[in-house]
């Protein structure tokens, strides 16, 4: 469970509801003396649903003698964060329909000065920022000219935050950690951070308190190969597909395990200098194979003892690598199936594919037509792997979904995704020319929930020509997290 903590404790019972500016006189900070904190009560998300930066003005400043105010575009909001980071004051951003809610707030602060943006602004260099995307990390890095009497807990941002939110938390104080991803768990040192205090979110894009705080909660889970607890981002991973009993089913096999891990950290070394992220070696290892007799237990598909996989699961793991058991389950449960490698699913470094090519209907002939799965036999399957997760302080989990057209998930849309303990990845398996590969892609893109990261196969027999490492990467957009080789 995760507690509340406060920094210090001591000072939790002095009720700070809001913090002062230190260029005031006779705020909260002063009345109560130095080394306070602001009041935290668990980790908090700051929506800051407009942009404007009111919400965190709100919830750092109780007043402020100044206020920088800026134009809503990006040269005068990057100018403007400057300022306010200079000079320890709360920034404003005056977005279309904002007026009244950014004047409501300068009334509230008692700003005897404020500094408007373009204006008779301070002489200070705007931030350096060559991209949008790297603005909040920007600002973060400013050194605050004049932060607040008052202790600030560390904050999260993430690329989409807003930029009023980024300076006005650094000119508070406060050590503000740019994510590349909303949740703590995205480095290491945002994971230690939200084990060891209460933190704040900067931006819906974290979701509810209670979103946040089940993330928070899983921090303390260990790491994933690459760093950070998140599968994605923070990592790509480039994995072997097959099964251990030999080459006819994939490039895995062919070899024996400690061969098949030189060759996947071989091809994972391929892709590296395409990548600023680590590029992880992996092994989609089939656990059950679609068969075309019924077989023992009628369902037509041979479930591999595990004991037989755990060498090829070994050897990836030892080599700072990722698993991901798949399975084929004929006319049999995805569920069921699972449950039969819950021991090898509770390592923290094993995920689980669903190959629905496979799946048949009661009744149904192998290869009478390409299988399908329902989202209810998925959504099932994912509760089950998230309990596993959580029950067993697991980092979190990769969920495969296999597909290459849309009747292999008729529901698709009523795939629930959004799980703190899952990372859902759709995995395209088209294979043929490059414009019969994009154009599944494409498809297979419509109407996808955002929380899926994309995967991307390159087949060696059916792909015409197999791309090269740097024509994946350069071609593929958007640019696929796991790719595997068949």
């Amino acid at each position: 469970m995760h507690v509340t903590r406060t920094i210090p404790a001591l000072f939790a019972a002095t009720a700070l509801l809001i913090s002062g500016c230190s260029d005031s006189e006779g705020g909260i900070a002063d009345s109560l003396g130095g080394g306070k904190s602001l009041e935290t009560n668990g980790d908090e998300v700051i929506q800051d649903t407009d942009g404007t930066g009111v919400e965190v003005s709100k919830r750092l400043f109780d007043k402020a003698d100044t206020v920088v105010v800026s134009g809503k575009e990006r040269d005068q909001q990057l100018k403007a964060a400057a300022v306010a980071v200079k000079l320890g004051a709360p920034m404003l951003t005056r977005h279309d329909g904002a007026d009244a809610a950014v004047d409501a707030e300068v009334e509230r602060l008692g700003a005897s000065r404020v500094i408007n943006v373009p204006g008779e602004e301070e002489e200070v260099d705007a931030v350096a920022s060559a991209e949008p995307a790297g603005d909040a990390a920007a600002i973060a890095s400013l050194e605050p000219g004049s932060p607040s009497e008052l202790a600030m807990p560390p904050m999260f941002a993430t690329a989409l935050s807003s930029r009023a939110s980024v300076a006005t938390a650094r000119a508070a104080g406060a050590d503000v950690q740019v994510l590349a991803a909303p949740d703590p768990r995205a480095t290491q040192e945002s994971m230690r951070t939200v084990t060891e205090q209460d933190t704040l979110a900067l931006g819906r894009q974290f979701g509810s308190n209670e979103n946040f705080q089940a993330r928070a909660a899983l921090a303390d889970n260990g790491e994933l190969p690459g760093g950070g607890g998140l599968v994605f981002p923070g990592r790509r991973m480039v994995a072997l597909y097959g099964h251990p009993y030999g080459p006819d089913l994939g490039v895995m096999g062919e070899q024996d395990p400690a061969a098949a891990v030189e060759l996947a950290k071989k091809y994972a070394t391929d892709y590296q200098p395409f990548d600023d992220q680590p590029v992880v070696p992996a092994f989609e290892i089939i656990a059950t194979v679609a068969s075309g007799g019924p077989g023992d237990d009628g369902n037509f598909s041979n479930e591999t003892p595990m004991e037989d996989l755990v060498p090829y699961v070994d050897a990836i793991v030892d080599a700072g690598g990722y698993a991901v058991i798949d399975l084929q389950p004929g006319q049999g449960s995805f569920l069921e199936q699972a449950k039969l490698y819950e021991e090898l699913l509770k390592r923290p470094n094993v995920g689980l594919a669903l190959d629905a090519e496979w799946k048949l209907n009661p009744g149904e002939a192998p290869l009478s037509r390409v299988g399908s799965a329902t989202s209810g036999e998925v959504n099932e399957v994912a509760d089950w792997l998230a309990t596993l997760v959580r029950e067993n302080n697991l980092p979190q989990k990769a969920l495969v979904v296999h597909q290459f057209n849309a009747a292999m998930f008729p529901d698709r849309e009523n795939i629930v995704t959004g799980q703190p303990e899952l990372a859902w990845v759709l995995h395209a398996d088209g294979h043929g020319d490059p414009q019969q590969k994009f154009e599944t892609w494409d498809v297979l893109r419509q109407g996808l929930d955002p929380n899926f990261f994309m995967a991307w196969k390159n087949f060696f027999d059916e792909d015409f020509p197999t791309f090269s490492p740097e024509q994946t990467y350069r071609d593929v957009h958007p640019r696929p997290w796991f790719v595997s080789y068949q």
